[in-house]
């Protein structure tokens, strides 16, 4: 098959693009295409002419969001239709990942696919308004993958992160009431192509199970043994300009859809290759 994918420079896209490459005829393609222009984006795909899209690039910065919601949304909702559109009129199939923070965390449970939508901020508003808009421009072709808290060898993240803190001060502090689902995105990246082998919809794809930052943390120290400890705090304390669902989970219970396994035997595997 020919897959193009979009933001492939990325972090997700640096697992996801040689993934792909072991059984299909891959065309990466990432700040060169700006997804908010239909004309480039069309012509692209007619270059391209894939059987399969997966569109990555996005607007990730949660916090920048916030401060400039036209710009993220310009990249996360029009670059999405464009996307989509261009997708419908090559008949590709269009895999299009999204996030928990279209949810606002008040559900008290994991959400399902078919919980409504709620997002706190201006990411999550945007990235839902990208789904939104890239199911109605292709909805005979379009698949959304709400994902959550990824990290990966090949971008900024926060398992990094804590292990270059750790292995410099005693203690770290970190936020103790957001919970959700951390995914590694080399687990992530063949669920996003078997999502291509399913009907269109939204789907979620993330590790299995959920843990706070500050548990998220702790599981980091102990399996890399670092010696440092986690000091709880709250988001009000931390005091982020964006905010932020405080109990997103993401359950999966669409029949056939992939499911990733236990993010924390992820985070070991991880670890493995990066400690």
């Amino acid at each position: 098959m020919k897959i193009l994918v979009t933001g492939a420079a990325g972090m997700l896209g640096r697992d996801l693009v040689p993934h792909l490459a072991e059984r299909h005829d891959v065309v990466g393609v990432d700040m060169e295409v700006d997804v908010t222009d239909s004309r480039a984006v069309g012509d692209c795909v007619r270059e391209v002419a894939p059987q399969a899209i997966l569109h990555l690039a996005a607007w990730t910065d949660v916090d920048g969001a916030e401060e400039r919601e036209e710009a993220a949304e310009a990249v996360n909702a029009q670059g999405s239709g464009n996307v989509a559109a261009a997708a419908a009129e090559a008949g590709a199939a269009l895999v299009v990942p999204s996030t928990d923070y279209v949810f606002d965390g008040s559900l008290g449970r994991a959400y399902e696919e078919d919980d409504a939508p709620s997002p706190l901020g201006a990411y999550g508003r945007t990235k839902l308004a990208g789904e939104r808009a890239a199911l109605a421009a292709w909805p005979a072709g379009t698949r959304i993958a709400r994902t959550a808290w990824l990290y990966g060898a090949s971008g900024r993240n926060f398992v990094d992160t804590m292990l270059g803190l750790g292995r410099s001060r005693d203690e770290v502090t970190v936020v103790d009431d957001q919970e959700g689902s951390p995914t590694w995105t080399r687990d992530l990246a063949p669920a996003l192509e078997a999502l291509l082998d399913q009907p269109p919809g939204v789907y979620h794809t993330a590790g299995g199970g959920s843990v706070t930052w500050a548990g998220f943390a702790r599981a980091i120290f102990e399996e890399a043994g670092v010696d440092c400890r986690v000091v709880p705090i709250t988001t009000a304390e931390l005091g982020r300009p964006a905010p932020r669902p405080m109990f997103s989970p993401l359950a999966v219970t669409r029949p056939g859809a992939p499911r990733l396994r236990p993010w924390r035997e992820a985070l070991r595997d991880y670890l493995k290759e990066t400690v």
